[in-house]
Order: structure tokens, then C-alpha cells, then sequence
């Protein structure tokens, strides 16, 4: 493995998805799963989600059409999530999903859109507790 890499996609990791995603996914890895982890960390966040040539957004808007598409609620959650925290708009990632209905179909969409108001409430909620304090 490359470290150099690999330490560069765990901070983009940390940066888009923020580090309680991150350091909860890796609380909960088993030795089984280091290895999968790192590659991750090398490859998806080190050599792709820290290119140059397209922001934070755009690649957050992308990754969350193509996990409609493939029908991903789990990771579209986080995804969504991590769009929110990243400057996205709640306008963009609605149309993002409109168009994902026409290119992917209405069942894929209907889970999206799904998952989508359950991310916005989410957020919701963690801001109103934010503003107590």
C-alpha cells in the first residue's frame, strides 16, 4: 500500500464525511475489514476524491446520482449527509434525484427521495440541538 496516499484519502475522508463518520466506521472494523478499509482510504479517497478538476459538490452530486442508481441506501445516506455538510444545497440534491428518476427509473428514485427527507431531518435536528447549546 502506499501510505503517502493513504494517509492523504483518510484526511479527504475526514474532510467530506466528516470525522465522527469516519472514526465511527472504523470503531466498528473488525481485522477482517483493515484491509478493505485501506484500500479504500488509497484508492476511493486518496487517488479519486482528492483529484483535481472537480469540487467537493460536484463530486458529492455525482456520487449521490450513481448510488441512486445502483440502489445504495446506506452509503446514499451517507453520501446526502455528507453533501449537506459540504455547501450542497437541499434545491441541487432534489435535482440531482429528479434526474436520477429519469436516467435510473421511478422505483430507484422513490428510495432516494426516501432516504433524502430522512437526511434532511436528520440535519434538522442536529442543527436545532446545535442551537440549544
Amino acid at each position: 500500500m502506499n501510505s503517502e496516499l493513504h494517509d492523504l484519502g483518510l484526511a479527504r475522508r475526514k474532510e467530506v464525511l466528516g470525522h465522527t463518520s469516519v472514526e465511527n466506521t472504523y470503531s466498528q472494523m473488525d481485522p477482517l475489514q483493515a484491509p478493505f478499509q485501506q484500500i479504500v482510504n488509497e484508492y476511493v479517497w486518496g487517488a479519486v476524491w482528492s483529484r483535481p478538476g472537480l469540487e467537493t459538490q460536484t463530486r458529492c452530486l455525482l456520487t449521490i446520482g450513481m448510488l441512486t442508481a445502483l440502489n445504495r441506501p446506506h452509503e446514499l445516506k451517507t453520501h446526502l449527509s455528507a453533501a449537506l455538510n459540504n455547501g450542497v444545497t437541499r434545491e441541487q440534491i432534489m435535482e440531482t434525484l429528479l434526474h436520477a428518476n429519469v436516467y435510473c427509473g421511478s422505483p430507484a428514485a422513490v428510495q432516494a427521495f426516501r432516504c433524502m427527507r430522512e437526511v434532511f431531518a436528520e440535519h434538522d435536528s442536529q442543527t436545532v440541538s446545535e442551537e440549544k447549546r
